[in-house]
């Protein structure tokens, strides 16, 4: 076997090239668009080499035929925060060979250690959690939504084979038109809205500024206390983060809440977009881009993804959370365009946001595992010790 480093154009193309020929026979897989997985690793885009380093390999058979790749990646805001400094690996795919996954692991690990790395998590992104990150467990008979990792059922084994172990993990729930929900929890709504100064308002694109300054409040408070080395965000990337969504945002399905007029929490829908881009393919080119544009018109997609969902503390437990699923519910059965919706990602670090989801919805979807490997039999680590 043979690995290569990707930094030439045509190596490009057979990192991207490496999971067509890993999924060609699997009808439930559903290509990352490329553009997607370059703006990880191009510096112009991806404010993580602000502070970070990253890499990726390619590896051939001994017929020079693609049969896997990996990245490695330092984020140094983060990877010294933990007892052992900890890199990251990530966009693994591989042969069903045992061999093969070892010299990719092997390759991110010593790559690290060089470093100074005493630990690697994976697979991760070198970003931000919404995307690529975690190995899918439970949930292959469901196409995955957008950005959502998804891999043979095997890749576990090639994990745990090599010593990965359990750090945390993520799930994804599904509620569907059809969901009835406790009338407990309709009436805690009614109680909230109607004699307690509550109120959830859905986005209004012309009020961006103020939606934007709301989002910036609640991510500010929400998160800080879930993660550790939390570190707040700022108007302008709540803008960017707003603006970016343009293409894709129905208004209806990011909705606010407020007491007394206070922000206090939110839930960001989006479209699940991967049952458009099951049809336009991995290259949003221009045919791409006008097959995106038919199937959206055409109403393909009919499933909200929920990537977002977020409260004040000292508003949690309150019955804010189903006030908030309980608007979402109703856009949807409002426009008619959307039949359920996927609630992710929750990490089960988060037991309290779990039992709140779980009192809507017990329909578990997705299962993703974050992994952990330590370099050496000497150092150990805690499920959960650091979650950021």
């Amino acid at each position: 076997m043979r690995i290569v480093e990707v930094k030439e154009n045509n190596q490009i193309r057979e990192f991207l090239k490496v999971p067509h020929l890993i999924y060609k026979n699997d009808s439930r897989w559903i290509s990352h668009l490329d553009n997607d997985i370059e703006a990880v690793f191009d510096p112009s885009k991806n404010k993580f080499f602000d502070f970070g380093i990253a890499v990726r390999w390619i590896l051939y058979n001994e017929n020079n035929q693609l049969i896997g790749r990996v990245a490695a990646f330092i984020n140094r805001h983060l990877a010294y925060t933990y007892k052992h400094p900890t890199g990251g690996m990530g966009f693994f795919e591989c042969i069903n060979d045992q061999s093969a996954a070892n010299l990719l692991f092997n390759t991110v690990k010593e790559w690290l250690a060089q470093r100074g790395m005493e630990a690697m998590d994976g697979p991760i992104n070198f970003g931000d959690k919404d995307r690529f990150w975690g190995l899918l467990v439970d949930g292959f008979d469901t196409p995955p939504p957008y950005l959502l990792n998804y891999n043979p059922a095997y890749y576990k084994n090639l994990f745990e084979n090599y010593g990965f172990k359990n750090y945390y993990e993520q799930y994804v729930y599904g509620l569907s038109r059809q969901t009835q929900l406790p009338d407990l929890v309709i009436r805690i709504f009614d109680r909230l809205t109607r004699d307690h100064g509550y109120e959830f308002m859905s986005l209004k694109m012309n009020q961006i500024e103020r939606f934007a300054t709301d989002f910036m409040t609640i991510y500010n408070e929400a998160w800080k206390d879930v993660h550790k080395h939390f570190k707040p965000m700022t108007f302008e990337q709540a803008m960017n983060t707003f603006n970016s969504m343009k293409p894709i945002i129905d208004s209806d399905l990011i909705v606010f809440a407020y007491h007394n007029k206070k922000p206090v929490a939110i839930f960001v829908g989006i479209p699940e977009l991967n049952q458009i881009f099951r049809y336009t393919g991995h290259k949003l080119n221009l045919i791409g881009k006008i097959k995106f544009l038919y199937h959206k018109l055409k109403g393909t997609c009919d499933r909200v993804y929920g990537i977002v969902f977020g409260i004040v503390p000292g508003y949690r437990n309150k019955g804010v959370e189903s006030g908030l699923i309980i608007s979402i519910q109703k856009a949807v059965l409002k426009t008619k365009k959307y039949n359920d919706m996927y609630i992710a990602w929750i990490g089960d670090f988060n037991p309290k946001m779990i039992r709140i989801v779980e009192i809507l919805t017990k329909k578990r979807i997705f299962t993703l595992v974050t992994y952990r490997k330590m370099f050496s039999d000497k150092y150990s680590f805690s499920r959960h010790e650091v979650i950021d």
